[in-house]
Order: structure tokens, then C-alpha cells, then sequence
């Protein structure tokens, strides 16, 4: 696994050993990145299941502004905090080590907002539209933030009118949903 574009390209990322972690394969980031094109750089971006902090990593290393990392899980943290230093970007980057719900609750608290979201949860949990709608609750997301979705095929996010999925990729068993935040229907009155 690598950086494969910008500044940092070709450096060469860490993963956890094990099943736990699911890293996204090059050939689907680089697809990914091509879609995202010009709306990474300068970009705000939270990576909320960050597992080897490539989605995030690559972001920076494209030109955005900063990016925030979470995972719980403690073999990622450490590949994480390998992988920053690998891409050489630790003024650009926090690692927050703990459960996305505490997480949110925290970014929440200090005013965080985001204008790019990377959600690739674990395939156990489906309901990845809740986890959107609660980043909407926490006020973490810029008006017409981009919400990038990994999950299971034929698994869609469910979302509130809060959102509009504008399209779908497949990567075999993988589809990546391009969520667009809106804000809410009183907020747009």
C-alpha cells in the first residue's frame, strides 16, 4: 500500500496485521481520488474508521488542509501514527484514538466541522445512513460537505432528506456511495 499521488506520492504505508482492519486497495483509491478530483484540496476532512489513515493521508498529501483520524482499534492507531510520519505531515493530522461515538462527541464539543467525510466502517455495520445523520446532529458537517461511503454491496446508506446520494461506485464486493449534506429542509427556508 503506497501514497499514489502529490506531495507524499510513493511512500509506502503500514497495516495491521489480522483481519480487523480493512484496508482500501490502491486501485480502488485511485479510482476514488479521480471522482473526488479538485474537491480535496484545501479540503477540512474527517477519516472516522481511518484503519491505516490512507483515505486521509492521501487527502493531505493532494493538497487539503487538515485531517482528522479516528479509530479505536489499537494495532490501526499505531499504524496510523507510523503512516503520518511516513508521509511526514504530523502538523496536519490528529490521531484521536477512540470509538467514533466518543469521537464525534468531542469533535462536537471544540466547534470541528468538516467539508470531506470518509466513512468506512466495519462490514458488521450496516446502518451507515445513522452514522450520517449523527455527524448532521453533531454539527460537523459544511454546508454541501461530500460524505464518501464504503460498505457492502448492495447495502446503501438510508438517509434523511438531509442528503442526496449522487452516485454509486462498484469495487467487487464493495460500493462506495458519494453523499452530498444539504443541511437541513428549516435551514434552508
Amino acid at each position: 500500500m503506497r501514497i499514489i499521488s502529490g506531495e507524499a506520492r510513493g511512500r509506502t504505508l503500514v497495516a495491521p496485521a489480522g483481519q480487523k482492519t480493512r484496508p482500501t486497495q490502491d486501485y480502488v483509491r485511485e479510482s476514488l481520488f479521480n471522482i473526488l478530483n479538485r474537491q480535496v484540496e484545501d479540503a477540512i476532512v474527517l477519516d472516522l474508521f481511518a484503519g491505516t489513515g490512507a483515505l486521509a493521508l492521501e487527502c493531505i498529501s493532494r493538497g487539503a488542509e487538515s485531517a482528522v483520524l479516528v479509530d479505536s482499534d489499537r494495532a490501526a492507531c499505531e499504524a496510523i501514527r507510523k503512516n503520518i510520519q511516513a508521509v511526514k505531515c504530523a502538523e496536519k493530522c490528529r490521531l484521536i484514538p477512540r470509538d467514533y461515538h466518543q469521537a464525534m462527541d468531542e469533535l462536537s464539543k471544540t466547534g470541528c466541522r468538516f467539508n470531506l467525510v470518509f466513512l468506512d466502517p466495519p462490514y458488521r455495520m450496516t446502518e451507515t445512513g445513522e452514522i450520517c445523520e449523527i455527524l448532521a446532529l453533531r454539527d460537523l458537517l459544511t454546508k454541501d460537505s461530500l460524505l464518501v461511503v464504503e460498505h457492502r454491496r448492495s447495502c446503501l446508506p438510508k438517509l434523511s432528506d438531509k442528503f442526496t446520494l449522487e452516485q454509486t461506485r462498484k469495487y467487487g464486493d464493495t460500493e462506495i456511495s458519494f453523499v452530498r449534506y444539504a443541511g437541513s429542509r428549516e435551514a434552508q427556508e
